[in-house]
Formats: C-alpha cells, structure tokens, sequence
C-alpha cells in the first residue's frame, strides 16, 4: 500500500473531517444513516454507498496510522 504512504497525513485529516461533517447544515449524513440504521430503515443500496462514501477518508487515515506504528 505504497500508495496510502504518499498521501501526506494532514491531507487525509482535513478529508476526513470534511467528509464526517458534510453537509454541514441541516445535518451530516452519518447522523442521518446512523439514525436509519439505529431504525431499521437503511436499506436503500444508495444509502449504504453514501455511508461507505463519507467514511472512507476516515478508514484510510485509521490504515495510515496503524502502518505507521
């Protein structure tokens, strides 16, 4: 994963941050899909893709940190 190494890490921190709070108003998504999660009513594929779509920065900056320990 030589390619994950070459992202500088404060790249992948401002990306995650922007990508956990996005949009900023009225909501992020994640609270509105954890919400429907918690419900029972995530099921939609596009739902789910979005849920994966805004965490991704976030589990390549958890990989890039654990490779470096």
């Amino acid at each position: 994963m030589e390619w994950l190494d070459k992202i500088p890490t404060t790249a992948l921190i401002i990306a995650a941050v922007l990508m956990l709070l996005a949009p900023f108003m009225p909501e992020p998504h994640l609270v509105e899909k954890f919400r429907m999660l918690r419900e029972g009513t995530l099921t939609r594929p596009l739902d789910i893709f979005d849920v994966f779509w805004h965490l991704a920065p976030s589990i390549l900056l958890a990989i890039k940190m654990v490779r470096t320990l």
